[in-house]
């Protein structure tokens, strides 16, 4: 952040002031950019092949897709100057894409993950001695029906955030995670169903499950 504010502010100045005090041969601010460029790149390869936490491999791709390229050198104060400049990418391509696998493979993992402990819980809940929830007057699990489609969409919208291409794949992983996992709801609502038909809310728990259909479909 303070790299990127930094290369901002002074390519500003340079634009505005410093770039007219020089003949257009000098190529003043083209060169003031690419300095400051190559340096930010650095950094951020140096970053990139250091271990990296989740959150900061997510941050750093924001970086390379959307800070960078869009919201600082697309400024209105700059994106003309910077257009004729052409200085590429923070990342070589190569190691962008082994980021954007780690994120891709770390961030299923955790969907499904989070898919299989909401279930879980859900199933320790219908075991309870407890009437499901009412919503909008009809029963249904907000805890599957809500946190489930949630959670996958967030996680979608989280990738698409980074570039269009990433959260294309990460869909595209998603739509076999989420068949998985309503497998495993249909197995353990027919289980439920076959042994607990003794259960004080058998009926609301029932029609509860069979509310939460809609929302998956």
């Amino acid at each position: 952040l303070h790299m990127g504010k930094t290369m901002k502010e002074d390519l500003t100045v340079v634009a505005k002031y410093i770039n007219k005090l020089y003949p257009p041969e000098f190529n003043v601010f083209s060169i003031y950019a690419k300095l400051y460029h190559n340096y930010f790149a650095s950094q951020a390869k140096k970053n990139a092949e250091s271990h990296l936490e989740d959150k900061d491999i997510y941050l750093l791709l924001s970086w390379v897709h959307n800070f960078y390229p869009k919201d600082m050198r697309k400024d209105h104060a700059l994106a003309m100057e910077l257009d004729k400049v052409k200085l590429g990418s923070l990342l070589p391509s190569s190691l962008s894409k082994e980021l954007e696998n780690k994120y891709l493979d770390s961030e299923e993992v955790s969907v499904k993950n989070s898919l299989s402990r909401c279930l879980d819980k859900e199933i320790q809940i219908w075991k309870e001695d407890k009437e499901p929830e009412k919503l909008n007057g009809h029963f249904q699990s907000e805890l599957l029906g809500i946190f489930v489609i949630q959670s996958i969409y967030s996680s979608q919208k989280r990738a698409e955030d980074i570039s269009k291409a990433v959260g294309e794949e990460l869909s595209r992983r998603l739509l076999k995670e989420l068949p998985a996992f309503l497998r495993s709801y249909r197995d353990a609502f027919e289980d439920f169903k076959e042994k607990s038909k003794k259960h004080r809310y058998y009926k609301p728990i029932l029609i509860a499950n069979i509310n939460n259909c809609w929302n998956f479909r």
